[in-house]
This record gives C-alpha cells, structure tokens and sequence, in this order.
C-alpha cells in the first residue's frame, strides 16, 4: 500500500519535518494564519511545537514503508526527501507541494518526476539558496533591470548560527564538480574554486564556488547567461581553513561515511544563532543591481521566510493566480512586491542602484 495525501481546502498545511531546526520556524510563522500538521519520525520531539503553534501531530518516517494518510491543503517537504516520497504523495492526491531541501541533482530528478506525472496542482521547487530567497531577490533585481544576463550570488556563513544536518547535506557535494552556465555555454567547475572578495555592507568576506539549485534555474527561467553562486564564513581564518582542507583533496578522499561526521562538522552549528547575508548582482545590459538580504534572525529564519513565501504562493494566499504545475520561486508573478514581502518578516534588502559595469 502506498501513501495516500488527498487535498482539502478546508484541513492543515502539512509540514513533513516540521519540527526540526528550520521546520520548528516555519510551524511558528505559518501558525498565525493556518492550522498546521507537523511530521517526523519522532513525535516526542515535536509536543512542545505543536502545543505552542496549535498543531495536530503524527508520525511519517521517510524510511519506514508504512504508509501515511492525511487530508491536507498543502504540503511542504522540510526533510529530504531522496525517493521522492513526498513529492509522488502530493502530485497523486492533488495537493500543491512546496520543497525546499534539495540539492542541484535532486532538484533536477524531481522536476522530471513531476513532469511525467502531470501535476494537477502547484509544485514548487524552491530549494534555492535559504527556501528560494536568492532566486526571489534576483527576480526582482532582473524585474528592475528588464531582464538577467549575470546573476551572481554571495552567501556570507554566521559561525554562530544554528544550523541543521539536513541543511548541510551538501558538504558531501564538495568532492564532486557541477555544470553550471558561463558566458552562454556549459562547463564543469570544482567546488570552492574561482575566489572572490565581496562587500556585504560594511564587511568584506572571501567567498568560492558551492554547487546549488539557482544556478540550473535562473538560466532556464531568466535566461541568464551566466549563473554563480558563492560561499564564505563570517571568520575569514575559518575561510581559509576550509579552503586548505579543500586543497588537500579531503573531500574526494574522505567521502566514505566513516569520514561523514568530520565533512559535516565543518558547517554543523548549534549555536545560539547569528545573522544571515547574502548578496545577489544582476547584470543586464550593461548595468548592475545589487541588494544585500540581512536577516537578524538567522539562515534558519530567512530559510522558514522562504518556505512561508512558497507556501502563500502555492495557495494564492499572495493575491497572484495559481497554477498547476512544476515552477521554480524566480518565477513569481510578483517580482516587484519581493522587498515588501522579504520585510514583511523582519528581513532588510538593502538595493544599490544601477551602475555600469559589475558591483564592488
């Protein structure tokens, strides 16, 4: 017997990991205005949640073949997802689904999936930097512009932020090259490679290549030309370290899972929380816009805000039409409401005007 998601206007936003670090942000955000159900392998973990925010809960193990029954008015996938379980549940029931914890490959079987199985819903696929928000900002910046030949993305990492395993999945991707879209053309290039010092306000932070969702979508949604995303710490001597240890080869050599714990914790944090910044250039005809997305609350904050946005998509909830179908969030029908949006949930974009030639 299979899983069996059936839609109803009228039930609780499904959040599948709703307990976690950024699921627990969601549940509380969305809470204020939907009746939620939260799932997870370990229910224990989530009474506190659900006792806080009103929310039903029970069972669903990815892994366990018993299946899950819920009448739901959406589903958002906050566990990875790797049989596409989720994803298959939400398409077959009729339910719009919003996931935002893949990465780049993942992303691109699951819209094939999705394809073949003809959605008669909204499937979002915002699994773009922090739930989709680099994808948002450059929409709005290429919307400003008329248009997206570059997009270049900077993430600035707070050690002193939380940060959940399943957000932090890619540390096993440093090992492998990725295609990405150069100049028009295709090519493959090494993680952590192709440096560059970025300017996030009054801070300079050193930032190298990382392989996510953004850079396979804007080129298919934007047509941009040329898509790179970078990633650096707050502390630069951290930077550095990480760069050697790439140097060495430690993420070919070590990519056995007797190493898997040692991989991961070089961005796992359990700390108390830090600030969340990212910058995102978009280049078109020859002018720049630049905005710098602060969230004081941290990455599992402006993560939940990217996940609330999905879900208001998927539901109309944001006043723009829905559709059935796969998408990608730069494809949102509001481009010019995205910093009203971002602030809305205590998130700054701070925009520099056009200029010609590359931002600083």
């Amino acid at each position: 017997m299979s899983d069996a998601l059936h839609f109803d206007a009228h039930g609780p936003v499904l959040l599948v990991g709703g307990y976690g670090v950024v699921g627990a942000e969601v549940a509380r955000m969305a809470a204020q205005s939907l009746p939620l159900l939260l799932t997870g392998r370990t229910p224990e973990r989530g009474r506190e949640l659900a006792a806080e925010t009103g929310a039903a809960l029970q069972v669903w193990d990815l892994a366990d073949p018993v299946p899950f029954r819920a009448g739901v008015r959406a589903v958002v996938g906050l566990v990875n997802d790797p049989d596409d379980r989720i994803l298959r549940a939400a398409i077959a029931g009729g339910v719009p689904f919003v996931d935002i914890t893949r990465w780049t490959a993942r992303l691109q079987r699951a819209a094939t999936v999705a394809a073949m199985l003809t959605p008669a819903a909204p499937v979002l696929l915002s699994s773009a930097w922090m739930g989709g928000i680099t994808s948002l900002v450059a929409a709005y910046l290429a919307h400003e512009l008329g248009g997206a030949d570059t997009v270049e993305v900077a993430i600035r990492w707070d050690l002193r932020d939380r940060a959940g395993a399943d957000s932090i999945d890619f540390m096993d991707r440093f090992g492998l090259d990725y295609e990405v879209i150069e100049n028009g053309g295709r090519r493959n290039v090494m993680p952590l490679s192709d440096t560059r010092r970025i300017r996030m306000g009054d801070t300079i932070t050193r930032v190298a290549r990382i392989d996510t969702p953004e850079q396979f979508t804007l080129p298919l949604t934007l047509g941009t030309r040329t898509a790179a995303t970078r990633i650096g710490f707050d502390s630069a001597a951290s930077t550095s370290a990480l760069l050697a240890v790439k140097r060495l080869g430690f993420f070919r050599w070590g990519r056995g899972d007797h190493f898997t714990g040692l991989r991961r914790a070089l961005l796992h944090a359990a700390g108390e929380g830090g600030i969340a910044q990212l910058r995102v250039d978009v280049t078109h005809g020859g002018l720049t816009r630049s905005a710098v997305a602060t969230d004081p609350a941290g990455q599992a904050h402006l993560t939940a805000v990217g996940a609330l946005l999905g879900i208001r998509r998927v539901l109309g909830l944001d006043g723009a039409s829905v559709s059935a179908g796969v998408t990608f969030p730069e494809q949102t029908p509001l481009p010019a409401e995205v910093p009203a949006m971002l602030a809305a949930h205590g998130v700054a974009l701070d925009i520099e005007s056009a200029t010609n030639g590359v931002a600083a």
